[in-house]
């Protein structure tokens, strides 16, 4: 399957092709459907007669396989038997994955809610214990399909696609290469600095928008993301601001998180490091779906002289702040 196949697949993938797909699984729709902020897979909610609507995601081909959408969904479900607040897939006859006319998706229970508040202690506390009962269990097993965090998958290849295919404007490519040389040796330096650490079943994506509040609790949602890595993975993205205020948000959720699980400080080498492979992954992402047609409406920002300046100049940024010393956490 080529990179562009999922072109003429989701085109094809219409209202009437949406509600089949679910009401093959027994449900019955009443046709109403409300497409979700989803770009990389196609979510909607879907109206069921006489009952809540349900939520079905229909993955992107060509980008995860069978295996790797298994793992995730078998580490979702162990987290919500543990009766950790997480979204998971709906099983229908012991399976969680499903194909209609070629398409593989899946079925999630509705659930709202609206997003923590990163300055409110008390809502960073609650998400560290969290993440500490759920880092518990993801040392419990490891993947063997889904991917670790890598800087081959998450800086060197995705740099190599933005050059290879000319996204950078010319008169900003030597800056952007001798730039990216300069950050690959910093990031492997920041790891170096951490050292070995254990490597984790994560969300691996978990910021604030894949976090729901509700009733005063809080739950994750969102886990096709998941993969091995370090705990700090897991963190690193409720920090944000200033040094003072990052070392303040960092103590707040720490003090929750170690109630259920030790830190390793050494970890928190990794923190700009890992912002820095993402602002890196981010940009070959976009770069990568560009000729999809969702993503020039989605982004319209992207692809443009003054996209590519301001991404140097966040990257620049990030080299200085690798130079650094790492956050500091008073526990």
């Amino acid at each position: 399957m080529t990179e562009n196949s999922y072109l003429l697949n989701y085109s094809q993938l219409g209202p009437d092709t949406i509600v089949n797909a679910v009401e093959s699984l027994n449900y019955l729709s009443d046709r109403r459907i409300l497409a979700l902020n989803s770009y990389e897979n196609r979510v909607y909610q879907i109206g069921i007669e006489d009952e809540s609507p349900i939520i079905a995601k229909f993955y992107r081909p060509a980008r995860w396989t069978d295996d790797m959408i298994k793992e995730e969904h078998q580490f979702t479900l162990e987290l919500a038997q543990a009766d950790l607040p997480v979204v998971a897939p709906v099983v229908i006859d012991d399976e969680t994955i499903f194909t209609y006319e070629g398409y593989r998706f899946s079925l999630y229970p509705r659930f709202g809610g609206y997003s923590p508040e990163l300055d409110n202690p008390d809502h960073l506390l609650q998400l560290g214990r969290i993440l500490g009962q759920l880092h518990n269990i993801g040392e419990t097993k490891s993947f063997s399909a889904r991917p670790t965090i890598s800087i081959e998958d998450f800086a060197i290849k995705p740099i190599q696609y933005i050059t290879e295919n000319n996204f950078i404007p010319m008169d900003l490519e030597t800056a952007y290469k001798t730039l990216t040389d300069d950050l690959i040796i910093r990031i492997k330096d920041c790891f170096e600095q951490a050292g070995e650490y254990k490597s984790l079943r994560l969300h691996g994506d978990c910021h604030q928008g894949n976090i729901l509040t509700r009733d005063e609790h809080f739950y994750i949602v969102d886990f096709d993301d998941s993969r091995s890595g370090p705990a700090v993975q897991d963190i690193w993205m409720f920090l944000s601001g200033d040094r003072q205020y990052m070392t303040a948000r960092l103590n707040d959720f720490l003090e929750g998180y170690t109630e259920f699980r030790d830190f390793p400080p050494r970890e928190l080498h990794l923190v700009e490091a890992l912002r820095t492979l993402r602002l890196i992954h981010y940009a070959a992402w976009l770069a990568q779906r560009w000729e999809d047609p969702a993503f020039p409406i989605a982004f319209p920002f992207f692809n443009s002289q003054r996209y590519w300046e301001d991404h140097i100049l966040s990257l620049r940024e990030q080299a200085a702040l690798m130079q650094e010393e790492p956050l500091v956490w008073y526990g």
